[in-house]
């Protein structure tokens, strides 16, 4: 049974990892989970807006805010989701290449 390892409690710590200038920690597996949070969000945000200032303007562009926006903020979430998981599949793949090494 295989289980993903939980960067935060594995290897060196958000700062030693931000700092570590011979780039033996990495950083992007402590981060990955603060910038889905903030691009989730970000875009929940940016669609109230769009709803709020949908219905100032009238209320058939407050109702299109209300009904594509979440299609719009699922979409674009897919896509952030899929990018940063890309980076944290490359991060962990060089891990394990580096696990896997001989120690020269």
């Amino acid at each position: 049974m295989s289980s993903i390892p939980d960067p935060a409690k594995e290897g060196a710590g958000f700062f030693t990892a931000l700092f570590d200038f011979s780039f033996t920690n990495f950083v992007t597996p402590i981060l990955v989970r603060f910038v889905y949070l903030l691009a989730t969000v970000a875009l929940v945000a940016t669609w109230l807006i769009f709803v709020f200032a949908g219905f100032a303007n009238s209320a058939g562009a407050g109702f299109a805010a209300l009904i594509l926006g979440p299609i719009f903020v699922i979409i674009y979430l897919a896509v952030i989701r899929m990018t940063l998981e890309f980076y944290l599949s490359v991060v962990r793949m060089s891990e394990d290449i580096h696990k896997r090494l001989p120690q020269a």
